[in-house]
């Protein structure tokens, strides 16, 4: 899963909340986001240091493979793993927030 299918998760979940509560789209952003901060806005930094390390990544692994001077095969490895271990924990998060978000919706009043 990508960060882009990971942020329109979260795009959707902030509509139907918003929808839940009765407010417009915006409305519903400003309140997840809690003004300047939040957790919308936590949520998005994660995503974006998930992505640059993906970039990250795969820049020193093509650098490896046209044999520029300076990039280790060892290097290369751990930028990967942290890689990977930052997508798999983002795709959790994700996953957490999903059963939360239907566990909320499915409480009666």
């Amino acid at each position: 899963m990508s960060v882009m299918a990971i942020q329109s998760a979260l795009q959707q979940l902030q509509v139907l909340a918003g929808q839940a509560a009765g407010q417009s789209v915006g409305a519903a952003e400003t309140a997840l986001a809690g003004g300047q901060g939040g957790f919308a806005a936590e949520l998005r930094a994660s995503l974006q240091r998930i992505d640059q390390l993906q970039r990250t990544a795969s820049g020193k692994a093509l650098a490896l493979q046209a044999g520029e001077p300076g990039v280790e095969l060892p290097d290369v490895m751990m930028d990967m793993q942290k890689a990977s271990i930052a997508f798999q924990m983002g795709v959790q998060v994700r996953n957490r927030l999903l059963t939360a978000y239907k566990d909320v919706m499915n409480m009666q009043v």
